[in-house]
């Protein structure tokens, strides 16, 4: 069921284009739920429960909604992350030696080291100033790069020699001594502020390559951040699209610091979504208690595609390809949050928007990652099923997805928010 109008994914490789971090994500969020006339709300304001589209951010993560006239008995949420694996750079960065000037980085989240070398890097990320307000800063063009050591140096290169983070995988970024302060002195000087009135910064390498069709037919993109920006961007896009949902609250929760266990306070496990949805049902606990009980939440992350060179990495009777649409993920230990209950809301949905679908569970042997389901399930009490889509190289500076499937995962989303 090829859709060959690839119109969202051209969108995705906009909105991966405008958001090199989570902070860049929600910023762009939240230019696009306005421009459709959705309000930016500060959580420390009472918030109005008139109809019309909302939404607010904290710390990375932005939750949105749609209210309805009369009463709301339900929530249905379409949940995802901002964050990605890349390198931050620590609060003194100035570092180096030997005569080259180098920034000291902490690596964050499950990187793929050696995707990361020999490849051109910008920094992108925020500055809180002086007065607390925060500044985004993107230096978009080539200024850091993490050198692979020639192969004469390191004659067994080829036979997968780990690389130590702490000494091996530092980025260089000039010639001469390094400075106590220079690369801050830069950073703000970019960002057009005054380095004084810095008083703390979230910076990250960004990887610079721009999002490609690839393949005979333009069958394939490729991009970085595809994990997890592909869901955010349909969660917004479907959102956007959902005008009608009835006694129903469409919201989309799309939060950071999952790639390193969402332990934070706008975390999934903090109580940044539960505080949105009470204040959205009201003080009243009876009222909110049915209503979470006659919620659903879906959660999107990406998933693995089979691997043409690695068959054996997967489970035998379950190998989802690219095109095929998205998967809902299963696991007996509750790594997803996919039971038979959970399976058929995912169904229902897929069913409504009319997309292919396909399975994933993870070999016996082989354990994989999780996801902000089984978090946020747990959190709100609520019935949550996780989904995605396939991709190659996941946690690479450069992800690969089927270029049809980011618009599936949209209708997928419109299909929880309508059905």
């Amino acid at each position: 069921m090829p859709r060959f109008d690839r119109s969202h994914t051209d969108d995705l490789a906009a909105f991966i284009q405008a958001a090199p971090t989570a902070y860049h994500a929600c910023a762009e969020a939240g230019r696009r739920l306005e421009a459709a006339g959705f309000r930016r709300l500060a959580e420390t304001d009472a918030w109005p429960l008139d109809p019309g589209g909302y939404y607010t951010v904290r710390d990375g993560s932005i939750i949105a909604w749609r209210l309805n006239g009369g009463d709301h008995d339900a929530f249905r949420i379409f949940g995802a992350h901002t964050d990605t694996p890349t390198f931050k750079v620590k609060p003194r960065p100035d570092t180096g030696g030997f005569g080259w000037k180098q920034i000291a980085v902490e690596v964050y989240g499950g990187v793929s080291h050696q995707t990361w070398l020999d490849r051109d890097l910008s920094v992108a990320g925020r500055l809180v100033m002086r007065d607390g307000a925060e500044v985004l800063v993107h230096v978009d063009r080539p200024l850091l790069r993490i050198p692979r050591l020639a192969i004469h140096l390191d004659r067994g290169a080829n036979e997968g020699q780990k690389l130590n983070a702490q000494s091996q995988l530092t980025p260089i970024w000039g010639l001469g001594e390094p400075r106590d302060g220079e690369f801050l002195e830069f950073i703000a000087a970019e960002a057009g502020v005054d380095a004084n009135d810095v008083f703390g910064h979230d910076l990250f390498a960004a990887a610079l390559d721009a999002p490609a069709y690839l393949g005979k037919d333009n069958e394939l993109f490729a991009a970085w951040r595809l994990d997890n920006l592909t869901s955010t961007h349909a969660g917004i896009s479907a959102l956007i699209a959902a005008e009608d949902t009835g006694t129903r609250v469409p919201v989309l929760a799309s939060f950071n610091y999952e790639e390193i266990g969402s332990m934070t306070y706008s975390a999934a496990q903090g109580p940044f979504l539960e505080s949105v949805l009470h204040r959205l049902i009201g003080d009243d606990f009876e009222t909110y208690a049915r209503a979470i009980a006659a919620s659903g939440m879906m959660s999107s992350d990406t998933g693995n595609a089979l691997h043409p060179n690695y068959p054996e990495k997967h489970e035998p009777g379950h190998r989802p390809l690219p095109g095929g649409g998205p998967m809902i993920k299963v696991s007996a230990n509750q790594r997803y949050a996919s039971g038979a209950e959970e399976q058929a809301l995912f169904r229902r949905s897929a069913d409504a928007a009319g997309v292919p679908w396909q399975t994933y569970v993870n070999r016996n042997d082989i354990p994989g990652g999780t996801t902000i389901g089984p978090i946020s399930g747990t959190q709100l009490g609520i019935l949550t099923v996780d989904v995605g889509l396939p991709i190659l190289s996941m946690h690479s500076a450069r992800e690969l997805c089927g270029s049809d499937d980011p618009g599936y995962l949209a209708d997928l989303a419109l299909g929880l928010y309508t059905h």
